[in-house]
């Protein structure tokens, strides 16, 4: 393995998905696991697109290796959960 390679494995609390079957490597749940998703939200706090982006880039993703999984049950998996702010006019 090339030094490069190497810090580009996950660390073992980084709760990163493992493909294909999009699974946390750190607890072994669905992921985005329940931390992972405490963790975006912090990490995103302060811009909600982007980690709507970015969890729907995994979802586009994930819809192709989890081909027999039901599209809605893919989209409350990775964007559901994500909290809405209230549209201010």
């Amino acid at each position: 393995m090339t030094r490069g390679a190497e810090a580009m494995e996950p660390r073992p609390d980084e709760h990163a998905p493992v493909t294909p079957d999009w699974t946390c490597g750190s607890c072994g749940q669905d992921w985005p696991c329940a931390t992972k998703r405490s963790r975006l939200l912090d990490e995103y706090q302060a811009d909600r697109a982007s980690l709507s982006v970015y969890l729907g880039s995994c979802l586009a993703a994930a819809s192709d290796d989890l081909r027999s999984a039901p599209t809605a049950m893919l989209q409350d998996r990775f964007i559901g959960w994500v909290p809405r702010r209230p549209r201010t006019a």
